[in-house]
Order: structure tokens, then C-alpha cells, then sequence
């Protein structure tokens, strides 16, 4: 049980600090307005768009429909194996990691299935989500030697995204990172109960032997 609730108040800041930002920016700034943070390293700019994580996007209403369905569907998904770790009791970095991407989900699920009525532009389902961190690192050009791309700009990292995205990549790049450390800690768990079901099970035998 403690560990539900911790994973809880995981998503519960996660999903809390990713609303507030975006409620902010939303009510706060115009489309296109920003703010830089750390010189052109660091920029806060307000954006919107109406597909996937960084902007990227699936073309048409029909588009939006259907993503917007798919992630409601991908955050019971996510519930469930959320469920499945805690219930098998995987190591609690897993556990962490599983509950923000589910935080990130629900938090763009969110953008997506209520911005749009709640800020009369769309209907539900329809709703375009904020983005708003920008870190254009490297802002230069291709050498004009280069295929297909010299001489055009090149920026790194031009994706504009929010906290919800962010939380989602983390969760993802520490479980690939830390997999092996993860799955160690469990099957190390398995062993230990495992040797301990099998000194019960020896004792209660000598027990009815003597």
C-alpha cells in the first residue's frame, strides 16, 4: 500500500506542476510570445500544437480524433503495468519511472480532451497542447558541403516541449539506462522469498517428521 501512494504522489506532483505551467502560459501569454531564461540557451515560448510529444503532429481532425483516443487508451495501458510492478513488487526506480510517464500522459491527455472546450476553440477530443520549453543550444548552419541540407539552418534542440513530455523521456531513458539494475533487484527479490518459502516449507516437514 505505501507503495501506491507513493507512486501516487508521483503522478499527483508531476501532473500538478504540469497543469499549473500550462494554465499559466496559457492565460498569461499570446501564441508565439517568449521569454528567455538562460540568453538563447533557455527559452521560454509559448506554442501549441495538436499531435504528439515535441510538436510533432497527425494531420486532420480525423488525425487529432484518433490521437487523442489512442491516448486515453495508452494511459489504462500504462495503469495497468504501473499495477503490475508494484503488485510484483519490481525495485521502486522502476516504479517511479512507470509513474511518470504516466503522469506525462495524463497530463497531455488532459491538453488534449478538455483545452479545447474549456478554452472555446474546439470540441472535446480537440484541444491542442501547450509547449513551451525551448532549448535552441546550437543555432548555426549546415556546410554548404553537406548533402541535401548546406547552407540551410541548423538548430539543436529546436523542438519546443513541456513538462509532460519531459517526465514521459525521463521515465523512458532511466528505464533503458538502469533495465539491468531494475531487473536485477527483482530477481534478487524472487530468490530471497523464494529461499524463504523453501525454510518454512523445510521446517513445517521436520516439524511432522519428529
Amino acid at each position: 500500500m505505501k507503495t501506491y501512494i507513493k507512486a501516487i504522489l508521483i503522478i499527483f506532483l508531476v501532473l500538478l506542476a504540469d497543469q499549473c505551467l500550462k494554465l499559466w502560459i496559457k492565460t498569461n501569454m499570446y501564441i508565439g510570445e517568449e521569454f528567455h531564461i538562460i540568453g538563447n540557451w533557455f527559452i521560454i515560448h509559448f506554442t501549441e500544437n495538436n499531435g504528439m510529444a515535441f510538436g510533432l503532429e497527425l494531420g486532420g481532425d480525423y488525425g487529432k480524433l484518433a490521437l487523442s483516443l489512442f491516448r486515453v487508451i495508452a494511459v489504462f495501458g500504462i495503469g495497468y503495468v504501473l499495477h503490475y510492478v508494484i503488485q510484483r513488487k519490481y525495485h521502486f526506480g522502476l516504479i517511479a519511472c512507470v509513474s511518470m510517464i504516466l503522469a506525462g500522459a495524463l497530463g497531455n491527455i488532459i491538453d488534449s480532451v478538455f483545452y479545447g472546450r474549456l478554452f472555446g476553440y474546439e470540441n472535446w477530443l480537440h484541444g491542442r497542447v501547450v509547449d513551451m520549453f525551448y532549448f535552441p543550444i546550437i543555432d548555426g548552419f549546415y556546410p554548404d558541403w553537406v548533402p541535401f541540407w548546406g547552407g540551410e539552418q541548423f538548430v539543436f534542440f529546436r523542438p519546443v516541449f513541456n513538462l509532460a513530455d519531459a517526465a514521459i523521456s525521463v521515465g523512458v531513458i532511466t528505464i533503458f539506462l538502469f533495465q539491468k539494475k531494475f531487473m536485477v533487484q527483482k530477481m534478487i527479490g524472487d530468490d530471497t522469498e523464494s529461499a524463504d518459502n523453501h525454510s518454512i516449507v523445510t521446517e513445517e516437514t521436520a516439524s511432522r517428521e519428529q
